[in-house]
């Protein structure tokens, strides 16, 4: 049994850069689909899309290289986990890497940037870290 879904959907992500692979797929959930998607939005990840294999739902995202075949994400770090929860206010919102990285958050308007959750002035628990 998995007890942290999110962690296992960022190792796989991790993993797959490493071995230069095009695309990255784990087991579907809404809250995996939603960081993909944040993280899609701010650039680190190309398409992202549910396809039905063997009657299951799998997130298939993939990956994105500069032109030097480098991946575009540089590190990736779960804050938030079963074991500790971490939730900060609107206006205690820090920056990833002076500016350079994205923090993904669960809000109450839904998984969304550092970015916009400092725009629409809300708070909630930082899932994961990206730069």
């Amino acid at each position: 049994m998995m007890t942290d879904p999110v962690s296992d959907m960022l190792a796989r992500i991790r993993n797959a850069q490493q071995a230069r692979h095009a695309e990255m797929a784990c087991p579907s959930s809404k809250l995996k689909l939603a960081v993909a998607k944040v993280m899609s939005q701010c650039g680190y990840l190309g398409d992202v899309r549910v396809e039905a294999r063997e009657g299951r739902p799998i997130l298939v995202a993939s990956l994105r290289y500069d032109a030097d075949g480098d991946p575009l994400i540089d590190g990736l770090r779960r804050v938030s986990r079963p074991g500790r929860r971490v939730y900060v206010g609107a206006d205690e919102i820090g920056s990833v890497r002076n500016g350079l990285g994205t923090a993904v958050l669960s809000t109450s308007k839904g998984v969304v940037s550092d970015k916009v959750a400092r725009t629409e002035s809300v708070g909630g628990e930082v899932l994961c870290e990206v730069w």
